[in-house]
């Protein structure tokens, strides 16, 4: 379920031909996302799953990709989950 959010937005937000955005595919390197869509992207993220990012959760190798996103919002999630 995680997956398939960030995916819809992730292919929304993006002025390119969809299909060639697979999971893995490097979001930021390949040119479909700029740093104003990160900073969307973040605020989205955090909306839609009620998590906090810090300054320390924003590297490449959470937001790389769609499975580098779902990966970073799932730990977030069973962290907080821990937490209470």
């Amino acid at each position: 379920m995680i997956k398939e959010k960030v995916k819809s937005y992730i292919l929304k937000s993006v002025h390119a031909e969809k299909e060639k955005i697979r999971d893995d595919s490097l979001i930021f390197k390949e040119g479909y996302f700029d740093s104003m869509g990160f900073i969307l992207l973040i605020t989205h993220i955090e909306e839609e799953f009620g998590i906090k990012t810090s300054d320390e959760d924003l590297t490449e190798e959470n937001f790389e990709s769609i499975n580098a996103i779902t990966g970073f919002v799932t730990r977030k999630l069973q962290h907080s989950l821990c937490a209470e």
